[in-house]
């Protein structure tokens, strides 16, 4: 008796509050449909009375027309009829015609309109049409009908709803109990042994049945699994936001530290003559990082490359962050002028950013520089194992800088979650394979349990790398690589930006920014403006959107001095000498350009080679008519997407290389091949002369893509599927464990 009250109690408390909440539902849904009807009765009375109506008005009859109206409410529901001329006067009405409503007033209903009125005697459906007769307005008709069936009916209907529930409820009632009497103490049993660690299918003296135990365990995994995976699917509809990231963190990670490694740092520290200055480096990583490692806390460990970081950190090489209000760490490393010149000039940037990158450079790889990025790797490596404060940290390794890191991380802590990240193209096999330590770059990037790039197609070129240069086994349909006994999920994630974008928020109107610009430059208001932000590196297209605006001026000379074209570039890598050329190039190609063009108080192109911190970039955002981004190759570029957010006045134009990731989200954009010049012209002349209503209605697309695919989501998505491999890992170790069990006791 106890057990049924324990069913059947909730059961039917749940049975009343749904009864309670679906009766007023179901009654207001038949009020609605009865209304429904009444306006089309109304409409079709109406009509069919329009025609002897407006004869009877024409002829004056008088009585005719009351004992036609008088013949007509003999209907059940007809309540009465009244008639309204020209001036509001209500010159014909049957004897039940309410006084309460008149023609004008506030219980009124306007012509050709209808409307539930509460009279003293109860509710009437009330209907006016208008009279005509050869388009000359006569009047309008009044029809009054009774609601009071209504009311009888909506009674009837909670009647039959509320029977039908208790009926289903001694029905439910009946099947539980009986269930529940033949079923609960067994099954109670077996879900208690299930989750403990037994077998439910085995007999009490499991000794006699071992066989059993795989079933058990299978059974066990897959209920665990699935449970998970339903914790995660609710996690993934959530709003994306800082809060969202922290709850993931909190709930499928138990609140795990994060541990970001990256060879940037987001937050520099530089004397400026006897004081210390905080820059925020141009860079694509610190911009879609540095909201993420706010919003979950933890450590940021970079090299610490500022001319006073050493002055800024404690004694155990940290200092908090943002310095406006401190939220993380920065752990900063050190490395020598030798080291930095080997390891990040040398390798990284001389050799595998090309070898990425199809601009048409040549990798340069030296054995002092592999020597110097092994060992910078390892540093690091050990920077992680002192930060880390349990043996099982979520690591989120960055970028090209560190292909060895993972392996190294996973070597100190095993059970540690790595994720790395490819912020940079992957090329295609055969160009990988120029790289002479082709084979301990992949085998360090698979000791990561998540490898993340921008798209599909980089992910599949990693796959194709893996197949032609290490002996692993590839299920491409999970994309997944099973590698030394350990697997690496190969999946897409897109990188995106944080929205709202926190540089926006302190931003003059846009019109400001617009005049701002024009007055820093010396430009007149009227002339139109193009914007590049960039860093000065040859992958960025900045010689080829030059030669796009001279090809402009070429083709349409009535853009000669009302147009101009301002790029914004950031020195980069300029101890290397191929970087060095490009800014040379870049340099003498403007000039160019402005000797031919140019005039007394007109200049083509504007070149600003310096650093700009963000809040002044996102003027230049928000004040430029367009904005063109034309790499020659790109992994996502956040540029685009920065435009993007910046223009909240739904105005501007982005012109977008075809060979950036951001193409493949964004089609709204003009896209264009940096490499056809005539093309990019021709997108420039179109991005000058498109009205704002289409540059309303692609931006306002574009900005709902970027709110919704924000850089928390690409966090989140990639944490979301960190916790379902550590879950799935946890599962795996509970398993294993009966099982080794089990073998010591048959070897005994």
């Amino acid at each position: 008796m106890r057990l049924s009250l324990r069913f059947l109690l909730p059961l039917a408390i749940v049975l009343a509050l749904l009864a309670y909440a679906v009766i007023p539902l179901v009654d207001t849904f038949a009020l609605k449909w009865f209304v429904r009807d009444l306006d089309m009765r109304s409409k079709l009375i109406a009509s069919t009375m329009e025609g002897p109506v407006a004869d009877m008005l024409a002829g004056q009859a008088r009585a005719k027309l009351l004992a036609y109206f008088h013949r007509v409410i003999q209907d059940e529901r007809l309540y009465a009829i009244g008639l309204c001329d020209q001036a509001e006067r209500l010159l014909y009405r049957t004897q039940t015609y309410p006084d309460a409503i008149p023609c004008t007033g506030p219980n009124s209903v306007a012509p050709d309109r209808t409307a539930v009125l509460p009279l003293t005697t109860g509710p009437v459906h009330v209907a006016s049409r208008t009279v005509r007769v050869d388009n000359k307005f006569l009047g309008h008709l009044i029809l009054v009908h009774d609601m009071s069936w209504v009311e009888r009916r909506s009674a009837d209907t909670k009647r039959y709803i509320f029977y039908l529930f208790v009926v289903m409820g001694a029905v439910i009632s009946l099947v539980t109990v009986l269930v529940a009497h033949l079923s609960w103490r067994g099954w109670v049993s077996g879900v208690r042994d299930l989750l403990q660690g037994g077998n439910p299918l085995a007999p009490s003296d499991q000794d006699h049945a071992p066989e059993l135990r795989p079933v058990a365990k299978d059974l066990r995994a897959l209920i665990q699994d699935l449970e998970a995976d339903r914790r995660l699917r609710d996690e993934s509809r959530i709003s994306w936001t800082p809060a969202a990231l922290r709850r993931i963190l909190h709930d499928q990670l138990a609140g795990d530290e994060v541990l970001i490694v990256s060879n940037r740092e987001p937050y520099i520290h530089n004397w400026r003559g006897d004081r210390i200055e905080v820059q925020v480096p141009a860079s694509g990583l610190v911009t879609a990082l540095e909201p993420v490692m706010r919003a979950c806390s933890g450590t940021w460990i970079a090299h610490g490359s500022g001319s006073a970081d050493r002055d800024a950190v404690d004694v155990r090489d940290h200092v908090r962050v943002p310095p406006d209000q401190p939220s993380y760490d920065i752990r900063r490393v050190w490395m020598s002028p030798e080291e930095e010149m080997g390891y990040y000039y040398g390798f990284a940037n001389e050799g595998i950013w090309p070898l990425c990158h199809l601009a048409h450079v040549r990798p340069v790889f030296r054995s002092s520089d592999w020597k110097a990025y092994v060992e910078v790797n390892a540093r690091f490596a050990q920077a992680v194992q002192e930060e880390a404060k349990t043996d099982n940290p979520v690591v989120l390794v960055q970028d090209y800088h560190f292909a060895l890191l993972p392996k190294m991380i996973r070597e100190r802590l095993p059970h540690a979650t790595i994720i790395t990240f490819w912020h940079i193209p992957w090329p295609n096999a055969e160009l990988f394979g120029i790289c002479p330590w082709r084979e301990d770059l992949l085998d360090g990037l698979l000791g990561s349990s998540i490898l993340g790039f921008h798209t599909r197609v980089h992910g599949n070129n990693f796959l194709d790398s893996v197949d032609r240069y290490l002996e692993a086994r590839i299920d491409r349909d999970s994309s997944t690589i099973s590698y030394g006994s350990k697997l690496t999920a190969v999946n897409p994630y897109p990188i995106s930006i944080e929205w709202p974008s926190r540089w926006v928020a302190g931003q003059p109107p846009v019109e400001a920014c617009r005049r701002q610009i024009r007055e820093r430059h010396d430009i007149e208001p009227e002339r139109l403006i193009g914007l590049g932000v960039d860093r000065l590196d040859y992958t960025k297209g900045i010689l080829e959107r030059f030669m796009a605006v001279e090809r402009l001026l070429e083709l349409q000379p009535e853009w000669i001095g009302r147009f101009s074209f301002i790029q914004v570039a950031a020195p980069s890598r300029s101890i290397i000498d191929q970087y060095q050329q490009f800014a040379a190039q870049v340099r003498t190609l403007a000039d160019a350009i402005n000797r031919r063009f140019g005039r007394e108080g007109y200049q083509p192109i504007y070149l600003n080679i310096e650093h700009h911190e963000p809040p002044h970039t996102f003027g230049y955002y928000r004040g430029a008519d367009f904005c063109i981004v034309s790499s020659l190759h790109d992994g996502m570029n956040l540029v685009a997407k920065e435009f993007i957010a910046a223009r909240d006045d739904e105005q501007g134009v982005l012109i977008l290389s075809q060979f950036t990731g951001a193409a493949r989200e964004l089609p709204e954009a003009l896209v264009v091949n940096p490499y056809n010049i005539d093309q990019c012209a021709a997108a420039l002349h179109l991005a000058l002369t498109m009205p704002p209503a289409e540059q309303r209605t692609r931006m306002r697309s574009m900005r709902g893509l970027i709110q919704e695919f924000n850089v928390y989501r690409w966090a989140g998505r990639m944490l979301i599927d960190a916790a379902r491999i550590r879950q799935r890992q946890r599962v795996m170790r509970k398993v294993t464990q009966p099982d080794q069990a089990l073998g010591r006791e048959s070897l005994r």
